[in-house]
């Protein structure tokens, strides 16, 4: 999440930086499924990030839970996972999803997703559901599956 945050610099003078949490934040216990057209990137460390626009109308795929997903490296029960997924009760038309980091995206093989493309994710929301965030799971682009968790086994 892009939270600016007044921090005092070691020289005491102000600095604005952006705030990070940790995954505790999420709730792990309901995956979401969500697809749209992106439109805004940030590919950059501590995560990518991706501005995800959705329709009113979204609905969970009936293929969802038949797709192939990839091996990771963490155990990670993904047909479980993808099988549990529904819509968000937000109905915001903008998402933030946070994506994995640059090194393991790159491990993925995944190219910088650019604005406009289509894509859907299997995530999980802020426990407080306070912001339209979603910390990506399983991210679907082009076809193709990848597992964000970790690394491909």
């Amino acid at each position: 999440m892009r939270r600016r945050t007044l921090l005092l610099s070691a020289a005491g003078l102000p600095t604005l930086a952006l705030a990070h949490h940790g995954w505790s934040s999420f709730d792990q216990d309901r995956p979401i499924y969500l697809e749209g057209r992106v439109t805004g990137v940030r590919w950059q460390n501590p995560h990518a990030e991706l501005d995800l626009e959705v329709s009113p109308s979204l609905k969970v795929p009936g293929d969802l839970a038949s797709r192939q997903l990839p091996a990771q490296s963490a155990a990670v029960d993904g047909k479980a996972l993808v099988a549990k997924a529904q819509v968000p009760t937000r109905k915001d038309k903008v998402w933030e999803i946070e994506l994995a980091p640059l090194t393991r995206m790159e491990a993925w093989k995944v190219a910088e997703i650019k604005p406009g493309a289509l894509v859907s994710v299997v995530g999980f929301g802020l426990k407080d559901e306070k912001e339209p965030v979603v910390r990506a799971e399983y991210l679907f682009v082009d076809g193709k599956a990848y597992g964000l968790r970790s690394s491909p086994a």
